[in-house]
């Protein structure tokens, strides 16, 4: 008696396709963009998205530094050196570059559904690498942010005697 799959090469070739662009498109905007930011060919990265909960002051030199918005705010430095671009971008980047290793890696879980194995033994190895590498990324893109913007250093809101840092 022989067993018949429902998954076809087509469905092989979309999912990969899927994969592929997914990719592509995190590997471009995620990765390469940013990068050229830092570096300098495309426009240098100037701006952080902060999120306020109360009334925020900026300490600094006046024109250097400027906050546009209220809950949701943009931090913008006039003219940031190459660390300090590299530092607004280290977060978004170490996130995405481990998303292309994920994504990477499921594709070539995918490439191997050609042959009409969905339980191929060498799959074993790379979704353990998947189920690794995800909780990693929710680990090092917030530890990215601490050590990028400590929060003593993020923003400074009023209070009655005198600005503290929170």
């Amino acid at each position: 008696m022989g067993s018949t799959s429902w998954w076809t090469r087509a469905d092989s070739r979309v999912l990969e396709a899927a994969i592929g662009l997914g990719l592509l498109l995190v590997g471009l905007f995620g990765v390469l963009f940013p990068i050229l930011g830092v570096t300098g060919p495309l426009p240098p990265v100037d701006t952080r998205e902060v999120r306020l909960a109360d009334a925020a002051q900026l300490p600094g030199i006046p024109g250097a530094v400027a906050l546009r918005g209220t809950d949701h705010a943009e931090l913008v430095f006039a003219a940031p050196g190459f660390a300090d671009r590299l530092l607004l971008v280290l977060p978004e980047l170490v996130g995405n570059l481990l998303l292309v290793a994920i994504l990477s890696i499921l594709l070539q879980v995918a490439r191997t559904f050609r042959g009409g194995d969905l339980f191929a033994p060498r799959n074993a190895p790379r979704l353990l690498a998947i189920a690794i590498a995800l909780p990693l990324r929710g680990f090092l893109v917030p530890l990215a942010e601490r050590i990028c913007w400590p929060p003593g250093r993020r923003r400074r809101t009023p209070s009655a005697s005198s600005p503290s840092s929170t």
